[in-house]
C-alpha cells in the first residue's frame, strides 16, 4: 500500500457546517498557514474513513464521532502514515471534539479513548564533528566549478546557519536579509517560527563573516537592479525584504533545492548514510541542539533557541544549568570549523 505522508492538498472535499464553524473558531486564533492546512488534511482523511466515500463527508453527522467509528477509522490510516503524522492528526481530532464538547454538540470527547503511537525517548541522530568537517569540505571543494548551479559560498552559509542558529528548512526559506541585526559582538537573527512563533538567535562574528561572503558573491551572480546604496556594508546593499538565500536565478531558493544542496554536498562527502531517515536540514538542527547539549546549556536556554513551545522536546537534548542564550548560541564547539575550513573565496565567473 503506498505511502500517504505528503503535505500535498487533498481532492477538494465539502465539508459540512460543523467542520466550517470549527475552522471559523480556530481562524480567530490566527494559526499559521501550516497549521490551518494540517486541520482540513486531518480532518479529510478521518472523516472521510468514517462516512465511507469523501463525497458522503458534507452530510457527515456529529453521532457518528464515536469511540469505535473514530477508532476504527485512525486504525486504517496508521496503516499507510508515520506515527508521527497519525500523533498529529490524533491532535487535530482531539482539539476538534473537544471544541464541539465545550460547544454542547457533543455529549463527551471520544478522543481520549482512541489510541496514538507514543512519542520516542530516543535523542535524534546528529553527525559527529568529524562528519561535519568533512561536508563543509565538499562545499568548499566546488569553490570555482563551471556549473551554474554550483554555489559553494550559498551553500556554506546555509550550512553554517542551521548548524549555528538551529534552523528549520521552512525558516531558512522564509529568512529575509532585514532579519539579519549586526550587533558588537556578532550578530542577532530574527526567526519567523513555526506556528507564527518568532524567536531571536545571537550569533558570533565568524557566522556574520560567512554569510557576508556568500552576499558579496551574490552581488555578482545575482546584480540587484537597484541597490540601497554603495555602502560598504554588504547588509545594507540589499533591500530588508530581499530574500536571504535564492536560487540561481535570484528568486527565494525553494525547498527543493535547499534539501538538493545539502543531500548533495551529504554525498560528496561520503556520509550520507550518517543522516537520520528523512533528515536534511533537520539533521543540521539536531547536531546544532547535540553541540548546545554538550556545551552544559539549560534546557530553557535550547528551548528558547530552539524555538519550542515547551521545555519536554529540549530536554530530549540537555539537562544543565541555566545559561544566557548568547553565550549558550556562542558556546557552540562548531564554530571552530569556520576557522578551521575557511579559505579565501571569491566571485566566481559562471555568472
Amino acid at each position: 500500500m503506498p505511502r500517504a505522508d505528503s503535505q500535498q492538498e487533498s481532492p477538494s472535499i465539502a465539508h459540512p457546517a460543523w467542520f466550517v464553524d470549527f475552522l471559523a473558531d480556530r481562524a480567530i486564533r490566527k494559526p499559521s498557514p501550516h497549521t490551518a492546512k494540517a486541520y482540513r488534511q486531518d480532518f479529510d482523511a478521518i472523516a472521510t474513513l468514517v462516512a465511507g466515500t469523501a463525497d458522503g463527508v458534507v452530510n457527515l453527522e456529529t453521532t457518528a464521532l464515536n469511540r469505535d467509528g473514530l477508532r476504527a477509522a485512525f486504525a486504517v490510516y496508521a496503516q499507510t502514515h508515520s506515527a508521527a503524522s497519525v500523533r498529529r492528526c490524533w491532535s487535530t481530532w482531539n482539539t476538534l471534539c473537544t471544541y464541539l464538547f465545550t460547544a454542547d454538540v457533543l455529549d463527551a470527547n471520544p478522543m481520549p479513548l482512541i489510541g496514538r503511537p507514543k512519542v520516542p525517548k530516543s535523542l535524534p541522530k546528529s553527525y559527529s564533528g568529524e562528519a561535519v568537517t568533512e561536508l563543509v569540505a565538499a562545499i568548499d571543494a566546488e569553490e570555482g566549478s563551471a556549473r551554474r548551479s554550483t554555489w559553494p559560498e550559498r551553500d556554506r552559509a546555509i550550512v553554517f546557519i542551521a548548524l549555528l542558529a538551529g534552523l528549520r528548512a521552512e525558516e531558512l526559506i522564509g529568512a529575509d536579509i532585514g532579519d539579519i541585526r549586526r550587533t558588537d559582538d556578532g550578530g542577532v537573527l530574527h526567526v519567523h517560527g513555526k506556528g507564527n512563533k518568532d524567536r531571536r538567535i545571537p550569533f558570533g562574528t565568524e557566522l556574520l563573516d560567512v554569510v557576508e561572503e556568500y552576499l558579496e558573491t551574490r552581488l555578482v551572480r545575482v546584480p540587484v537592479a537597484r541597490r540601497r546604496s554603495p555602502a560598504t556594508d554588504v547588509l545594507s546593499r540589499f533591500s530588508p525584504t530581499a530574500p536571504l538565500f535564492v536560487g540561481v536565478d535570484g528568486a527565494r531558493i525553494t525547498r527543493g533545492t535547499l534539501q538538493y544542496r545539502i543531500l548533495r554536498a551529504l554525498k560528496k562527502a561520503g556520509i550520507n548514510s550518517e543522516r537520520p531517515p528523512g533528515a536534511l536540514v533537520h539533521g543540521l538542527r539536531h547536531t546544532f541542539a547535540t553541540e548546545l547539549a554538550n556545551a552544559n546549556v539549560s534546557v530553557y536556554a535550547l528551548m528558547k533557541l530552539l524555538g519550542h513551545e515547551s521545555m519536554v522536546t529540549a530536554q530530549r537534548y540537555v539537562d544543565g544549568a541555566a545559561t544566557e542564550t548568547r553565550s549558550a548560541a556562542e558556546s557552540n564547539p562548531l564554530y571552530g570549523l569556520i576557522t578551521a575550513q575557511s579559505t579565501p573565496h571569491g566571485p566566481t565567473d559562471d555568472n
